[in-house]
């Protein structure tokens, strides 16, 4: 068995050239801490008895993406690198009404009649994987085959697993519509409210100058009668002399 030196966390030699076997604890007389460890040959057999196929984590690693992605309520697509779809919830299928036979091994491009065919929407997917990109909230309009006129944000990021060599991305959908349409309504009842309001501010400043001209008549006819009062009572002293 070879010897190995072992060192503490803060610098300090612990041991020099300690043969053992298993796992033992030494105390650093430096800093106080304890050291629990383990010579490098019982380590490599323990690793080599653990040793586990890659495609068997592969499929572990799999398993547990498109169970996570199945719980989720927001329709999902998960693409490879080629951006053909290799999975898609539940959900999806609900939402668009369509099968997986008509999806998985699909372009993402082709899915439907060609409704993510959007350049821009192109360029976004295929950096993603390359350059480890992500996007958020791509709106796209579209009369979708068999659910009518939806309003999708999309949201799209690589997925990191173990093995690079199989490289996927997850594409997620948000249906907007009814939030946009009550925002539209909103939008709208705020005009016509806005119009009415000034609509009703002109009726009541209109009125307001009527009453404004009233008044002033009001007034210039009281003056009049002030006046004629005047004259009355001078002609009344006059006629009394």
């Amino acid at each position: 068995m070879e010897s190995h030196d072992y060192h503490c966390d803060c610098g300090k030699l612990l041991c020099k050239g300690l043969i053992f076997d298993g796992e033992i604890e030494i105390k650093c007389k430096r800093c106080g801490k304890i050291k629990r460890i383990q010579d490098t040959i019982t380590m490599s057999k323990e690793l080599k008895n653990t040793a586990i196929d890659a495609d068997e984590l592969w499929g572990f690693a799999w398993t547990y993406i498109k169970t996570v992605v199945d719980t989720l309520r927001e329709p999902f697509l998960i693409l490879d690198k080629d951006l053909r779809v290799l999975s898609a919830n539940r959900t999806f299928y609900l939402f668009f009404k369509v099968e997986a036979e008509d999806t998985e091994g699909k372009l993402v491009y082709a899915l439907g009649d060609g409704q993510w065919n959007i350049p821009k929407l192109k360029i976004l997917l295929e950096d993603i994987l390359p350059k480890n990109t992500f996007f958020e909230d791509f709106s796209v309009e579209h009369v979708f085959p068999k659910i009518g006129k939806k309003i999708i944000l999309l949201n799209a990021r690589r997925i990191h697993v173990a093995d690079e060599d199989q490289p996927m991305m997850l594409l997620a959908m948000e249906d907007v519509t009814k939030q946009k349409q009550l925002e539209e309504q909103l939008r709208e009842y705020t005009k016509k409210l806005t119009l009415e309001v000034a609509k009703r501010t002109a009726e009541l400043e209109a009125r307001v100058k009527e009453l404004e001209n009233i008044n002033k008549t009001m007034v210039a006819r009281e003056s009049e009668m002030v006046q004629l009062r005047k004259e009355v009572d001078t002609l009344k002293k006059q006629m009394k002399k």
